[in-house]
């Protein structure tokens, strides 16, 4: 590839990268791309160097966004660990890293049909990831699982963001944690099968 298309490649990039990161923080609406531009050492004039509109930027950003999920994913071997870490408050305290369907979940219901469709393309992995993990008998089950569990995970994690009582937050997601892993049906089982046993 010659220099000067190398180089409008690794800006591409480097915007591309910057912008997956504010959005997530941010949100899509709070962040302009002047602001954006800025950050990436440009002007705004050189943003149509490289997308043809906002709405382009918002679907690329967010595709990259949903790499550092699909990282996660490939790492996380149980049932238990997903939720744990899904839960955990480092994920609540660098929204810029993580889930990116939690963190534009307020955002995307405006966007464009173009970015709402990306985002349902993701909704779709990550309930598919989370019924495969989910506690349950039979495949009709374990969707109905994976989306109860990840629009508990999604609801938890965002409500933690959004107050401003640190105790609050963490409880939120202790609690939700806590009942999510500790209260599935074969854990359930297995605690009426401890009390009877030591009842007897």
């Amino acid at each position: 590839m010659p220099k000067p298309r190398l180089q409008k490649a690794d800006t591409h990039a480097r915007i591309v990268d910057i912008a997956a990161k504010r959005f997530r923080e941010r949100g899509i609406h709070e962040i302009s791309l002047a602001d954006l531009m800025s950050e990436a050492g440009l002007t705004v004039g050189g943003f149509y160097k490289h997308f043809s509109s906002r709405d382009e930027l918002v679907v690329e950003a967010f595709v990259a966004s949903c790499q550092d999920a699909v990282s996660w994913s490939r790492g996380v071997s149980s049932y238990q660990q997903a939720v744990t870490e899904y839960l955990a408050e480092n994920h609540r305290d660098h929204p810029e890293t993580g889930c990116a369907v939690a963190a534009l979940v307020g955002d995307v219901k405006s966007e464009s049909h173009s970015v709402r469709a990306a985002y349902t393309r993701e909704v779709r992995r990550n309930l598919e990831f989370f019924s495969s993990l989910a506690p349950a008998d039979g495949a009709l089950a374990k969707r109905q699982a994976g989306m109860f569990i990840f629009s508990a995970c999604i609801g938890a994690l965002e409500l933690s963001r959004s107050i401003d009582d640190p105790k609050l937050s963490r409880d939120i997601l202790r609690a939700v944690r806590k009942l999510l892993v500790d209260e599935t049906p074969a854990r359930r089982s297995l605690k009426r099968q401890k009390r009877r046993r030591a009842s007897a």
